[in-house]
């Protein structure tokens, strides 16, 4: 019997923490229930993901200037080209596997500025190449939410019906695609895949009060806020940075974390207005640094949604600078969705108050996450079940064999 084939697809090695820390749990998956599989992947960052994951790895773009704007005619026609490249590129690759994972990001959603012939364009070729080629494409644990711009919305929507399976990391996701006009009946909800990780729990904080990780973003709204993008920004950067003056003057050690390669900048605004020894900047290159930086604070703060999700996995109480519903969701879901601060509308003062009375349930809200994270991870289990009866082959069967949704 010849082993599986299987490809992972997305903006993975690219610098978001969150999108690879869903490809490591797929990978753990792989490796403890298929370990015969053969897995390579398609991806943003080739280079990265072959030498952190021991995978062969292709460039999601023939084009390489995909993700910078083009101004001149040469850059525009090379993303024109590309597109056309891309589509058969994309087909290829598919047919040289048994099955295609998407794992977990927020590939069905435009919380963040994104253009319609970018990843969007991409994932409707990869689910349009595997129904042609009967090859399953599973969009594992995946975030959706309302699309308003139409070209993204109809590409968004003709993904999720060509895809072979479909789970959502909640019950939002669900629904949105519900609204979108796609078959979500046999569509089911479990966690974000990170929390199937490992990780060291938190340790109740003992003696005087600790460090507080604050976890910043490069916030300019989402993809309807284009108009107000540097408003936006100013406000959230403003907010963040009095916030954490605030804790300082308190004399709270203060660690700055990050989720993207681009929230850096956000990091050097904060440090060089707060100038202060007790604020220092963490490089963590990966969800497992986050959470070790997370165990180790007495609270956290956070933005991006990876951020909240190793917080909360490692059971520190947070709070969360929402700037889109999947964190009031995911807050919600953990027990702690009285937490939540619009990200928009950065108000130092109450954020501040929220924090204290955060604080003051901690050992409570720890008790909480306890018990949420074990949940958590017994409908991860159930997730991996499914995916393995939905998608891969049983034993004595021919790997050719394909289960393709209507």
């Amino acid at each position: 019997m010849n082993p599986v084939r299987v490809g992972v697809f997305g903006l993975l090695g690219s610098g978001n923490l969150g999108n690879d820390g869903s490809l490591e749990a797929v990978l753990g998956y792989l490796r403890a229930e298929h370990p015969e599989a053969v897995v390579d992947a398609l991806c943003g960052g080739p280079e990265v993901v072959t030498a952190r994951y021991a995978i062969p790895a292709t460039r999601l773009h023939w084009y390489r200037g995909e993700y910078r704007t083009a101004s001149r005619a040469g850059a525009v026609a090379g993303k024109a080209l590309g597109k056309l490249v891309d589509a058969f590129r994309t087909a290829a690759w598919v047919r040289r596997h048994d099955v295609v994972i998407v794992p977990g990001m927020g590939v069905l959603e435009a919380t963040l500025p994104l253009r319609p012939w970018g990843f969007p364009y991409a994932l409707f070729l990869l689910c349009a190449s595997g129904r042609l080629a009967r090859t399953p494409v599973a969009l594992l644990g995946v975030g959706a939410g309302p699309v308003q711009n139409r070209p993204t919305r109809a590409l968004v929507r003709w993904s999720a019906r060509l895809a072979s399976y479909r789970s959502y990391r909640d019950a939002q996701s669900r629904d949105a695609m519900r609204e979108m006009g796609v078959d979500t009946e046999r569509d089911e909800v479990h966690p974000d895949l990170a929390f199937s990780l490992p990780t060291l729990p938190s340790s109740a904080p003992s003696g005087p009060p600790g460090p507080v990780c604050v976890g910043v973003m490069d916030f300019h709204g989402g993809n309807d806020d284009r108009d107000r993008a540097e408003e936006i920004h100013r406000r959230y950067l403003d907010g963040t940075t009095r916030f954490v003056r605030a804790l300082v003057e308190d004399g709270r050690p203060v660690r700055l974390i990050t989720g993207d390669a681009c929230d850096a900048p956000v990091v050097a605004a904060i440090l060089d207005a707060v100038d202060s020894p007790l604020v220092t900047a963490a490089q963590a290159a990966s969800l497992a640094d986050l959470m070790k930086e997370t165990a180790a604070a007495d609270a956290v703060v956070a933005t991006r949604y990876h951020n909240l999700v190793c917080a909360l996995k490692v059971g520190t109480p947070t709070l969360a600078l929402s700037y889109a519903a999947k964190s009031d969701a995911l807050m919600a879901e953990m027990g702690l969705g009285a937490y939540c601060h619009p990200a928009r509308e950065v108000d130092p003062d109450r954020l501040l108050d929220q924090f204290r009375a955060l604080e003051k349930r901690a050992a409570e809200l720890r008790r909480t996450l306890a018990e949420r994270n074990a949940v958590a991870a017994r409908r991860l289990g159930d997730q991996f079940t499914a995916l393995t009866t939905a998608l891969f082959p049983t034993a004595g069967h021919d790997h050719g064999a394909r289960k393709v949704l209507p």
